[in-house]
């Protein structure tokens, strides 16, 4: 079976698909969706702001594979914690909790490849869609951690509480 599918190009600063707000104001660009790999993958562009990262979670479905661009995150991988630097290439295997944070003062850039697909639709239905050329999050919303916790179950993916 052969699958004729169009190859994919953009350049730097463009996207595929929409810009959304998410985990508390980083800004998520969609550069491939599953629909345009065949479901193999979505590739993800995530700008973190200073001092700001998801809650420490575990994917089901999907392997998340990471490549930071610019700035600095910490990645917390089960019980190892790595300080990446632009260049550094990460990847987290399905069922791993894992977490990052940029620590500095000044936004960090990271590609985000997930396989298979999925997980950027949990990105647009816990985002905000970022329109225009926005260059400050909008305020945190007073029920974002909730909408993520309740639509997460969905996606598979496992928001792991803190130790007490």
């Amino acid at each position: 079976m052969t699958i004729n599918q169009p190859g994919l190009w953009m350049e730097d600063g463009q996207g595929k698909g929409p810009k959304y707000w998410v985990f508390f104001g980083d800004l998520f660009t969609v550069k491939a969706t599953g629909e345009d790999t065949g479901g193999a993958y979505a590739l993800v562009e995530f700008v973190v702001k200073p001092h700001n990262g998801p809650p420490p979670h575990i994917h089901t479905r999907e392997n998340e594979s990471f490549y930071v661009r610019e700035g600095e995150i910490e990645f917390h991988l089960d019980d190892q914690t790595i300080v990446a630097t632009a260049g550094t290439f990460l990847h987290s295997p399905k069922g791993q909790r894992h977490s990052f944070i940029n620590p500095t003062d000044k936004p960090a850039k990271m590609l985000v490849w997930v396989t298979p697909a999925g997980l950027e639709k949990f990105f647009a239905e816990a985002g905000v869609v970022a329109e225009g050329e926005w260059t400050v999050s909008p305020p945190v919303r007073p029920d974002e951690l909730e909408q993520i916790l309740a639509i997460s179950a969905k996606y598979g993916l496992q928001i792991v509480p803190p130790s007490s």
